[in-house]
This record gives C-alpha cells, structure tokens and sequence, in this order.
C-alpha cells in the first residue's frame, strides 16, 4: 500500500522548507499543497488538520495530521528510519533539540527585530543578534554542518537564517551576519551548495523581491 504524504505549506516560509528539505533528505515523496498565506486565506483542510495554532506546517501521513515544524521533524525521523537527521546517543539527540529550540526561542525574534529596525534602533538590534549567533558560532567550530559531515536537525531548523540571510542583507542594505562569524557564514555557503538543499532553497531574487514587497513582519 502506498503511503499518502501531504505537506501544507507556504513557499515564502522557511519554516514549511524545513520539512520538505527533511522529507528530501530521507527520499520521501511528497505533495506540496499551498496556503495562500500572502492573501491571509487558510483553507478549510488547514483549518481542520491543524484547528488550535491554524498555521502551517502541516505534514499529513496517511490521513493523519501532525502540526509544528520541529513536532513534525521528530515524527519524521521516528517513521522513516533511513538516513537519519537526528543523532543516534541520547545526549546527542537531546543536545540536538536543544539548539534546534534556542534557534526558534532566541534566534528568529533577534533576527526579525534587528531586520525590521529603524536607523537609530539598528546598532543595538543587531548587537543583540550577534549575542544570538555566538553561541552557535562557536558550536559550529570546524564542522561542515552542525550534524557534522550531514545535515542534521539542527541544520534543517537552521534554514530560517541560512535561506534568508542573504537575501534579507541585500532586502534591507544592511549586514546581520559580519565577519566576526566566519563559522555561520561557511555554513551557510555549504547550505547553498549541498546536492539536496539546493532543491528547496528559495531563489535569491524573488525573495529579496517578496522581502521588499511584502512584509519582513511575517515569519520567514
């Protein structure tokens, strides 16, 4: 019997391309299905798949829902055992959901504030950003990825700065990542030059354009 796998996403959130780069990492077929978001419409499939927070992601797997992206990733990893994106020690993994929460909990807010500053605030946002980013700075150390030679969880959590970073730079004129991060800023060159990232990443183009157009209000 084939197994029904539906991703309810937005194209322009990294937060929907953080469960397609897992599920394309384990070689799991997908459908995509767009939220028109921009629009602020949610369907009434979204709506009921995921009735308490109302947004996506949504990954439905044989007509069962589960909602939350970092939920999401473990019941991937947990239902398709093959090229793990979680490590296999209990301290590794635990370690591993730790960075992943400090990068939705302290990361993203930093990031948002310090992309939507106005000039006199900019200095002071972007200092508490890079408070932010030391830490995983110095995680990162001489590795590839944070999971090491592969993308793992954490790396994939990552994709809300890796993805946008750059174009966020060229959106707003100014830099959120400068050469005191040496670690991040090759991390984020791997990212764009791994085989299966590659595959979700957003255009650079398009993306400044939706940054400049739309809103830097909403999650990336």
């Amino acid at each position: 019997m084939a197994e029904e796998v539906q991703v309810f996403g937005y194209r322009s959130g990294s937060f929907s391309r953080r469960i397609e780069l897992a599920l394309k990492l384990k070689g799991v077929d997908y459908e995509h299905i767009e939220e028109d978001l921009l629009n602020n419409k949610k369907s009434d499939l979204l709506l009921k798949y995921n009735p308490i927070y109302k947004k996506v992601p949504v990954l439905v797997h044989n007509g069962n829902p589960i909602s939350e992206s970092v939920v999401i990733l473990e019941y991937i990893e947990d239902t398709w055992k093959h090229n793990p994106i979680f490590p296999e020690h209990p301290y590794d993994r635990a370690q591993a959901r730790f960075w992943a929460k400090y990068i939705d909990d302290m990361v993203v807010p930093a990031m948002q504030k310090a992309s939507l500053s106005k000039e006199e605030e900019r200095e002071k946002a972007i200092e508490e950003l890079h408070k932010k980013f030391e830490p995983l700075e110095n995680e990162l150390k001489n590795k590839k990825f944070f999971g090491g030679d592969e993308m793992g969880v954490v790396d994939i959590v990552g994709f809300v700065f890796a993805g946008w970073i750059p174009a966020i730079e060229e959106a707003v004129g100014f830099k959120l990542l400068n050469h005191k991060f040496p670690n991040l800023r090759k991390w984020i060159e791997e990212y764009a030059n791994h085989t299966v990232a590659k595959q979700v990443l957003p255009e650079k183009d398009a993306l400044v354009v939706f940054i400049k157009n739309v809103s830097l209000k909403r999650k990336y």
